[in-house]
Parts: structure tokens; C-alpha cells; sequence
């Protein structure tokens, strides 16, 4: 059996394009819209044999046929998540570009080879740290409860480990983390203002291995918000970590992710992957931010569920198909539930 895939911008074009090479003898096998909901995709198939296949492969070969249905369907799951098309096509051609890609790999390894030349992964430390972490981002996202993730992580591998919180006025936040630092057996301190958080990362260095830092959701367009995010940054040698809900309008994302890098964020995580199906925001505030891509939350559950995120297993993410679930990185220990 002989199949091909043919893209046009109307059915009646694809039709003609398959009759044309085919005859009137093809069977459809299926049909998709094109990239970004233009055009059709076709997959058709001719039952009986054709002498000249190997000709014909080879003529594919030679003319870049191959090549482009091969990078088509990376283009598609792109889009399918709301990728911006720039982006979409820096990654094709990064992949492209990319001198330990091949046409062997299937479209899932392709974009890992894409992301892995287009973007950084820094994973956050699980054992130690000289700096702080200060976890920063808009209301709602996640940050109390990622921080007692990244507690729980580090405390189930016997690091001493503490906490602080900034977010002192939103009503229960310190209750919140509280709840949370006592099953951990966890120091939680609280600093309401950079001079308060100045006194408790002074008192507290070099006492642990870690340092998380809560800090309230603000609003990256309020300038008195940004200000007063910039104080607390500056108020230690702290390394800020913007945390962002997956499954935004990647424009929004963008701006969110440019406002955050202007008073210091370096890294990117990024929360509910369990109730997101497009993961482009996520590209588009990375690019936009300039921001490395470190760990991801894929459930509620404090005690597991954050896991460092690689070129490999964020394109299994972004294209599923190659695979049934979210790939542990396999040098990663895996976290058991709490007692």
C-alpha cells in the first residue's frame, strides 16, 4: 500500500492534487485542518502496487518533500497549543539548524531538539543553595502552595530547609503556609517589608540548605506593585523565580513574563499542567522573559507532583503521542507520599 499526505488550502485543491498523483483509485484514510486551523491535510492511500515507490522515495528525498510533512506535524502540535507562529517557526528552523537532528526522529524528538536549541532548562536545586529563593507572579498562580512543594521535596531528601513569607496582608496566607511548614517540621518566619525580610535571611543564613521565600501575588502593569516586588528582591542577594499558570493567552503571558524580568527574574515555573491541555503561554513568557525553564507542577499534591523539566520531557508534554504520560526524568528520585 502506497500512502501520502497531501496539504492545500481547500478540500477541493487536496482532492485534485490526490487524484492527479493517484487516481481515481485512492482511499482517504484521513482528513485534518492545516496548521493554525488553514488549509486541509489529507492522508490517502493506493491499495494497489506501483512499481516505481522506490523512485518516487527517492524524488521525495531529493526534493524536501519529506522534510516538510515531517516538520508540518511539529508545526500543528505547535499551534495546537497556541504557540505564536513566530515562535513556531524559530523553533522549526532551529531544529532545522540543529546539527544532531535527523529525519529518523519521530516529530516528538524533534521538538526536543528544537527546544533544547531555542531555550535554557535550569532545574532548581533539591539539595543546597547559597541564595535564596524568592518565588514571585500574579495572584492565583500557585506560589504558597509550590513553595511548600519545593519544601517537601528538599525535607523528604533530609535537607534543612526554611521558609519565609512576605505575604503578610492577604487574608489567611500566613495560616496557609503555616499549615503547611508544620507537618514539614519546617522554621517559617514572617517579613512584612524588604527591612523585615533583610533581619530574617541575616538570622537565617548559613543555618540551612535551603531558603524558600513567599511572596503575595501582584500585578505585573501596577508600578506601585512592581516597586514594591523590586524593594524585597533587592533586599538580599535573592534569586527570584517567577511562577506562572499554564494554559494562558500567550500575549498575556508574554507581557506578564516581561514585567517579572524587569526586577530579576531569572527562572520559570510553571503550575497546573493537570488542567491545561496548550502549554504555548508558557513558551511565549519563557521567550518573551528571556527566562530559563526549571520545574513543573503537574498535580495538587504538596508531597509530590514538581518535577525539574527537560528539552525531552516538555516535548512530550507539547506532543503526547509518542507517549502515555509526563516522563520522569530518570536521575530524579521519586518522591514517596508523606506520612
Amino acid at each position: 500500500m502506497r500512502i501520502k499526505c497531501y496539504t492545500a488550502a481547500t478540500m477541493v485543491d487536496a482532492m485534485h492534487l490526490i487524484r492527479t498523483e493517484l487516481g481515481d483509485d485512492a482511499i482517504i484514510i484521513s482528513t485534518q485542518r492545516g496548521a493554525g486551523g488553514k488549509g486541509v491535510r489529507i492522508t490517502a492511500a493506493l491499495e494497489t502496487a506501483i512499481e516505481n515507490d522506490d523512485d518516487d522515495a527517492i524524488q521525495d528525498a531529493l526534493s524536501g518533500e519529506t522534510d516538510t510533512r515531517h516538520f508540518d506535524e511539529v508545526r500543528e502540535a505547535l499551534a495546537f497549543h497556541g504557540t505564536p507562529s513566530a515562535l513556531v517557526e524559530r523553533l522549526i528552523g532551529a531544529a532545522r539548524a540543529a546539527p544532531d537532528w535527523d529525519e529518523t526522529m519521530t516529530p516528538t524528538q524533534t521538538i526536543a531538539v528544537a527546544l533544547a536549541s531555542t531555550f535554557s532548562f535550569a532545574p532548581l536545586p533539591e539539595r543546597s543553595s547559597p541564595r535564596p529563593f524568592l518565588l514571585m507572579g500574579p495572584p492565583g498562580v500557585g506560589k504558597t502552595v509550590t513553595v511548600a512543594k519545593l519544601a517537601a521535596r528538599s525535607r523528604l531528601l533530609g535537607r534543612s530547609v526554611a521558609v519565609v513569607t512576605a505575604d503578610t496582608v492577604r487574608a489567611g496566607a500566613v495560616e496557609q503556609i503555616s499549615a503547611f511548614t508544620r507537618i514539614l517540621e519546617i522554621e517559617l518566619m514572617r517579613a512584612r517589608g524588604p527591612e523585615a525580610l533583610k533581619s530574617a535571611l541575616d538570622e537565617l543564613s548559613g543555618a540551612c540548605d535551603l531558603i524558600y521565600i513567599d511572596s503575595p501575588g501582584l500585578n505585573p502593569f501596577h508600578h506601585p506593585d512592581m516597586e514594591f516586588l523590586s524593594s524585597l528582591v533587592g533586599a538580599w542577594d535573592i534569586e527570584p523565580i517567577l511562577v506562572m499558570a499554564a494554559g494562558g493567552d500567550p500575549s498575556e503571558a508574554s507581557e506578564i513574563a516581561e514585567a517579572f524580568s524587569v526586577v530579576g527574574a531569572t527562572r520559570l515555573l510553571a503550575t497546573r499542567l493537570d488542567l491545561t491541555r496548550r502549554l504555548g503561554g508558557i513558551l511565549a513568557a519563557a521567550e518573551a522573559g528571556d527566562l530559563m525553564l526549571c520545574d513543573v507542577s503537574v498535580n495538587p499534591h504538596v508531597a509530590d507532583g514538581l518535577y525539574p523539566i527537560n528539552p525531552e520531557s516538555l516535548a512530550q508534554l507539547l506532543l503526547p503521542s509518542d507517549h502515555d504520560e509526563f516522563a520522569i526524568p530518570e536521575d530524579e528520585p521519586q518522591i514517596e507520599a508523606m506520612p
